[in-house]
């Protein structure tokens, strides 16, 4: 199964994958091309660390404490929401992944020094949201995210659906677009059309024969350094991998190869442009409903800083 992409992008770059001398180092541009924002749809994917994702991430805690505090939570009118706007909740005692395997890139690893030290653990944390733990009465309030034995009510009140910060979104962004179902995951969110998108047209481009040609080359230098993969998904899935906290030698051989074979091949340039193609192509067939996303979230911005002003 190949991953689902990251979420964002912008410009597209043709560059070649055969490089002069004294021209750009291979692992550059493999590195600038394997970023989300390297591919098209990523232009109608909020960045979270803009000034308007952040702002509506404040009006979000300042009306979902408002709600908090309405369900009988009444410590949360002392809570100082800048301190958690740039949270997301987790249940307590329930977040304990320390497993770093896989990366927000679309291709995998393209440096081959970096991927010998690190295998496929390359997943850095998200710098624009960190988890906090909250009780599991507090938790599923917030949320409305229950487990089976869970109330859904607070103190004699009825949780609201999605809870209170699924009940504050809605009132940021308005009524939430219907359910989306991707690769058999539901989505729901206000960007779930883009990502949609996203799945479809890399779903596509790996089909497309000059994709398949760069998965061939690939897989044949990778046999020629003795690991038998018929895709780069296929060697950083791979299940030997799973549930280590720290990559083995194995793994650090496997992605070093990886990486190589990638450069050797110029399989990121040419898989790139497959896949920007791909998503120009359902960009175009579906650019009325991506622009009316992108108005709902601009005017979600405008809304968050009138929330904010008036608690300010």
């Amino acid at each position: 199964m190949r991953k689902i992409l990251p979420l964002a992008l912008a410009g597209l770059f043709a560059l070649s994958a055969c490089r002069l001398a004294g021209q750009d180092d291979p692992v550059d541009t493999s590195r600038s091309l394997n970023t989300m924002a390297a591919l098209p749809l990523h232009a109608y994917l909020p960045d979270p660390a803009s000034d308007g994702a952040k702002v509506i991430d404040r009006a979000q805690w300042v009306l979902g404490k408002q709600c908090m505090v309405r369900l009988g939570f009444t410590g949360f009118r002392m809570l100082r929401t800048e301190a958690v706007e740039s949270t997301y909740p987790v249940r307590q005692g329930g977040f304990t992944s320390r497993d770093t395997l896989g990366d927000d890139s679309p291709y995998g690893v393209v440096d081959p020094d970096l991927a010998s030290e690190q295998g496929y653990h390359n997943r850095q944390p998200d710098a624009s949201a960190q988890p906090q733990e909250w009780p599991a009465d507090q938790y599923t309030a917030l949320t409305g995210v229950f487990e089976p034995s869970d109330s859904r009510s607070a103190h004699g009140h009825r949780i609201p659906e999605g809870g209170c910060l699924g009940q504050a979104a809605r009132r940021i962004y308005g009524p939430p677009p219907k359910v989306t179902t991707v690769n058999g995951l539901k989505l729901s969110g206000y960007y779930s059309r883009a990502m949609q998108l996203w799945y479809e047209s890399h779903k596509q481009a790996s089909k497309d024969p000059a994709w398949k040609k760069a998965d061939s080359a690939w897989s044949a230098c990778m046999k020629k350094k003795g690991f038998a993969y018929s895709d780069p998904d296929k060697a950083s899935l791979d299940s030997d991998w799973f549930g280590q906290v720290k990559p083995s030698d194995k793994e650090r051989k496997t992605a070093a190869a990886d990486a190589r074979c990638k450069l050797d091949t110029g399989y990121v340039p040419a898989v790139h442009a497959v896949e920007a193609r791909a998503q120009k192509t359902l960009i175009g067939r579906d650019k009325e409903s991506l622009e009316a996303m992108r108005t709902t979230y601009e005017r979600a911005v405008r809304k968050a800083r009138t929330i904010v002003g008036q608690v300010s």
